[in-house]
């Protein structure tokens, strides 16, 4: 759709108000249009532009957290998701996309008023089908397509309407070679006004030209609105025309697609086949059908498969006017409590099995398909949340998700559903006990110690009268933590928290009980041990950590194994040693998991690294991109404890006399403006080289790549970030995240850099 007058009014309205809001049907175009003029503007902001999709989310209460995961902050502290909102967004010049809000109006509203009062280089474009009615709000009535008039319009123009031009061009994807011509562009023209202009009307009656003929689409059109008008009140008329397409495509699905139809509407933001084939079987759908009518629902345009590119694995969803449709269906039927509670089942197999693979060499695997799930995750647990009876397996499933919570960034969502859960199921048992020591650890990883404690102790109180040994070791495990991690304003009782951690390492040894957690206090009784000087005793710890990970093919904690070995290889004078492990690590952490605590102090001990080594411009430039990472962690830098602020201080202070204030900040400042990308390739003491851009660059075809893969490729070949490469092609940072994970994956590359090395080389080798 062309939308240019619209584009250009909207684009004008931005840049005279913070707040945009386009406002209109379902179906007529918002989304489509917030896109385009997202993608128009985006070189005026700075920092980037993000698409904020909602329709999936049910629980209002994870707006805000919805908002910071889109836009990378990965915030370690116990401050509300808001509260870090506005400290990350307050001095950035930055366009938020916010697209589906009707259903979090008031809450949509609360959150642009602080956030546009607190940020002045911030834009917010909404789209909703009412208006927000926050202060300062401008809105836009998203118009439907100009209305083809046989009368006025000579043949050119007519063939030109854009109403006319979208028929034809979703005309041809079901029926090739479709050409608007003297014979058929009354009828189409005629269609297009029977539609009112409506994009999605238009888009699903071109989708039946597999079947009939444009003359005969008009005419059950005629049919269904007669129907329609005889039974239906009153209203609006754009409402009442989707409605009767809508209703018209339904009628024309077999039975079995009917079912499927309403059958996929319990799933929230998209599904694979696997999911629609366990979840929506039975009742006159057998596991076979499902591929055949997944196909013919896409060939409808009632499913939209998400990867057109035909990436692996496929995955589907429906546009919000289609699943609102389907889940009127799915409630008339009287099944939908069956299939939200099919569908439930189906996400807490997943989480668990998560949770048993999470060990084992496929965890960077088991951290994308999790990440993949995450709205269905959520819309499963608030099931279990709102469901009566259903609590104690919502506290078995916040449980299992432990190693995504812990592993994969999300502490503050993580302890946002274990926090729900528990207040609901008070019942002391074991998965409660659980769940205690798990939420304890988030809340430790937060900094907030005093809740965590609160915690540990109830988890240990009751291992202790159960007789719980494995139970107890974990409850042991995080009181050394606390007590380690108090540290900086408490006693100094490193050897009370080694102690602990001691005596719950051999529980944890006697009951067999080994998983991530179990090497992690290892991690942390080496980390107890360096800060105690026992350099020999910590290095042998780690040692022993490593074999486990390497046994088992576990990455995530061997990542911290690595990097508090070459720690105390570098308290210890073993500069070389030290800058290969904590390379080593930074290069898990980023690039398997994403993980930005694990990176930045890998990056942090870097520089100190390069100042020990004399190299005092790198380790300035270093300090730069740590101060950069900080913030999208939040909490206190270096945890506000001096066995990390003693040192970055040190390094600091030998690089300013090496350098002088002026170099020392302008290298400083190179790193903290580099390319966060770019900046760990740096730091992993990798060049990548000159990009080429991407209007200039060589077509990568004949790659194992798919063609939207390609483009992602040539897009960190530039140098893009995940954030960068989403606001670029306006798609939701995960999308982005999961085609670099998959294409390096494909490749059998570990690092970007080496996938910028590739992009070169095939760049070569076509110019000769």
């Amino acid at each position: 759709m062309d939308r240019r007058r619209e584009i250009a009014e909207a684009k004008r309205l931005l840049s005279s108000t913070q707040l945009l809001t386009l406002t209109g049907a379902g179906g007529v175009g918002k989304t489509r249009l917030a896109l385009r003029v997202a993608a128009g503007v985006r070189r005026a902001f700075t920092d980037g532009v993000w698409l904020v999709e909602l329709a999936a989310l049910q629980d209002r209460t994870l707006l805000e957290q919805t908002v910071a995961d889109t836009v990378g902050l990965r915030d370690q502290s116990a401050r509300s998701p808001r509260e870090v909102l506005v400290g990350y967004l307050r001095n950035k010049r930055l366009l938020l996309v916010l697209d589906n809000c009707e259903h979090l109006v008031d809450r949509c509203a609360g959150l642009a008023t602080d956030l546009l009062t607190a940020a002045p280089g911030l834009r917010i474009l909404a789209t909703s089908r009412h208006a927000l009615r926050a202060l300062g709000e401008h809105i836009f009535a998203v118009p439907s397509l100009p209305l083809p008039n046989l009368e006025r319009m000579s043949p050119g123009k007519l063939i030109g309407n854009e109403a006319i031009r979208l028929f034809a061009e979703r005309a041809t994807l079901v029926q090739p070679g479709f050409e608007v011509t003297a014979d058929n562009r009354a009828t189409l023209a005629q269609i297009c006004r029977r539609l009112d202009g409506l994009p999605l009307a238009i888009e699903l009656a071109a989708a039946r030209l597999r079947a009939l003929s444009p003359e005969q689409i008009l005419a059950r059109l005629d049919d269904r609105f007669r129907l329609l008008r005889a039974g239906w009140r009153a209203g609006p008329v754009r409402h009442e025309t989707l409605r009767a397409v809508v209703d018209w495509s339904y009628g024309l699905c077999s039975s079995a697609e009917q079912a499927l139809w309403a059958r996929v509407s319990v799933f929230a933001g998209g599904f694979d086949l696997d999911a629609a084939e366990t979840i929506c079987t039975g009742d006159g759908i057998d596991r076979d059908q499902v591929i055949d009518l997944v196909a013919g629902l896409v060939d409808k345009s009632i499913l939209i498969r998400e990867d057109q590119d035909h990436g692996l694995p496929a995955r589907y969803r429906l546009l919000d006017t289609i699943a609102h449709y389907g889940r009127d269906a799915l409630r008339a039927a009287g099944q939908e409590a069956a299939l939200r509670r099919r569908h439930r089942d189906y996400y807490l197999d997943l989480a668990e099995r998560g949770e048993a693979e999470w060990f084992g060499p496929t965890q960077p695997e088991v951290a994308a398909r999790t990440r993949d799930e995450h709205t269905n995750l959520q819309a499963a647990l608030e099931f279990c949340l709102v469901t009566p009876g259903e609590s104690q397996t919502g506290l078995r499933m916040a449980a299992a998700l432990f190693f995504y919570w812990f592993c994969c960034g999300f502490l503050a969502e993580g302890r946002h559903w274990l926090d729900r859960a528990l207040a609901q199921d008070a019942e002391p048992s074991r998965a409660r006990a659980t769940a205690l020591w798990i939420n304890a650890d988030l809340a430790l990883c937060q900094g907030d110690f005093p809740t965590g404690a609160a915690m540990v102790n109830q988890c240990r109180d009751w291992a202790r009268q159960q007789g719980d040994d494995t139970m107890l070791a974990y409850a042991l495990y995080l009181q050394g933590c606390i007590i380690q991690g108090s540290a900086a304003t408490a006693s100094l009782d490193l050897s009370r928290a080694q102690a602990l951690l001691e005596e719950a390492l051999a529980l944890f040894e006697s009951s067999g009980e080994l998983n991530t957690i179990v090497v992690i206090a290892r991690v942390a009784l080496a980390a107890a041990a360096i800060f105690q000087g026992d350099l020999v005793h910590a290095v042998a710890l780690c040692r022993q950590s490593l074999a486990i990970s390497e046994t088992h093919g576990e990455h995530w904690a061997r990542a911290y194994t690595l990097y508090f070995l070459a720690l105390a290889e570098w308290t210890g004078g073993d500069v070389p040693q030290a800058t290969t492990h904590a390379r080593e690590s930074l290069q898990i952490k980023y690039t398997f998991f994403r993980e930005l605590l694990g990176s930045v102090l890998a990056v942090e001990l870097l520089a100190w690294i390069a100042g020990t080594a004399g190299e005092s411009e790198r380790a300035a430039v270093l300090l730069g991109t740590a101060h950069q990472i900080w913030p999208l962690v939040g909490g206190q830098p270096l945890f506000d404890s001096p066995h990390w602020i003693v040192p970055h201080q040190a390094c600091e202070q030998q690089a300013r006399r090496a350098l002088g204030d002026r170099a020392f900040q302008a290298a400083f400042d190179r790193g903290a403006d580099l390319d966060l990308n770019w900046a760990i390739a740096y730091a992993l003491g990798e060049k990548p080289a000159p990009a080429t851009p991407v209007s200039t660059a060589r077509d990568t075809t004949g790659t194992p790549l798919t063609r939207r893969e390609r483009q992602v490729a040539e897009l960190v070949a530039e140098g893009l970030s995940d954030k960068d490469i989403a606001a670029r092609l306006v798609i939701a940072q995960r999308t982005a995240e999961g085609h670099v994970q998959r294409i390096l994956a494909k490749l059998g590359f570990t690092t970007r850099t080496q996938l910028v090395a590739w992009i070169t080389q095939h760049r070569e080798g076509r110019d000769q």
